[in-house]
């Protein structure tokens, strides 16, 4: 029985013609590849990669060597049809991004949607993903989760963004860069008030960290230091905040604030912030 388990592991293994693989690549330590990927790689006609000066030094590592092709998002279009009609000719590729799983936040997914539509067979080659490392790293809750991927540049659009995630119940996952990192944290707190985080950064590579704290916390420690490095937020979920219990009710919480000095909305917002719910559910509360 084991005999034929491995041989029908090895047929399914076998690189096909005219497929597209989606390959998973290290996001950061390059000894975190599967044999299944090195395999691949090895064997398809060709990559189609997002830096075709990045993915060298990963086949270089396991001595592969094979024609690439530049495929990223300003490109994708042009690019994406070159792709397809090699695959339709027989030839197979493998999908790479810089870092992670294709298609997860990255053109990855339009060339998949063009494939799917000419009738090409895509196969998946799954491995390292930034967003499942930080998560199990986390200590939040990951038996339901949702994944935001990169929040938007535009301060608007994120707030908006966020804005819809504050009810969200279950933990949120999100990347950023490290410019936006310190505007990001200050519109999460105003828009989800301040809940617990953990901040992964440079997960796998040497000066890998997770910070497990709160969003006011991450706040004050990045105004001592600069960001460096691809981050990864999770964020605890709206329905763990709301077990937090207050001596006070939430009218009596903004009353105080307002007796400090503070104006009703600054004060709205400062209690929202403290029971880690959206600014709107106090002023409903308050308005009754």
């Amino acid at each position: 029985m084991s005999d034929l388990i491995y041989s029908e592991t090895e047929e399914k293994n076998r690189v096909e013609k005219s497929t597209l693989y989606l390959v998973a690549t290290p996001i950061g330590n390059l000894s975190d590849i599967t044999y299944r990927a090195v395999k691949v790689l090895s064997n398809v006609d060709f990559i189609a990669a997002e830096d075709t000066r990045n993915t060298p030094k990963l086949l270089s590592k396991y001595d592969i060597k094979k024609p690439l092709v530049s495929y990223f998002e300003h490109n994708k279009r042009e690019k994406g049809e070159y792709i397809v009609s090699r695959l339709l000719s027989g030839e197979s590729c493998a999908l790479v991004t810089d870092a992670g799983t294709p298609a997860i936040s990255d053109p990855g997914e339009d060339l998949v949607v063009l494939c799917r539509e000419r009738g090409i067979k895509v196969v998946s080659i799954p491995g390292a993903c930034a967003a499942i490392t930080a998560l199990t790293l986390s200590g939040l809750p990951a038996r339901r989760f949702c994944f935001e991927g990169f929040l938007p540049a535009a301060k608007s659009e994120r707030k908006q963004r966020l804005s819809e995630l504050a009810e969200e119940k279950r933990t949120v996952i999100v990347y950023e860069a490290p410019h936006h990192l310190v505007s990001s944290l200050n519109d999460i707190y105003e828009a989800m008030g301040d809940r617990r985080i953990a901040l992964c950064r440079e997960l796998t590579k040497i000066n890998e960290q997770t910070d497990f704290t709160t969003v006011s916390e991450a706040i004050s420690s990045y105004k001592e230091k600069q960001p460096r490095g691809e981050y990864v937020l999770v964020i605890e979920g709206a329905a763990l905040n709301k077990e937090k219990v207050f001596d006070q009710s939430v009218k009596e919480h903004v009353e105080k604030y307002i007796k400090e000095g503070m104006s009703k909305m600054d004060a709205i917002k400062a209690a929202a912030r403290d029971r880690g719910v959206p600014k709107s559910e106090v002023y409903a509360e308050i308005n009754k």
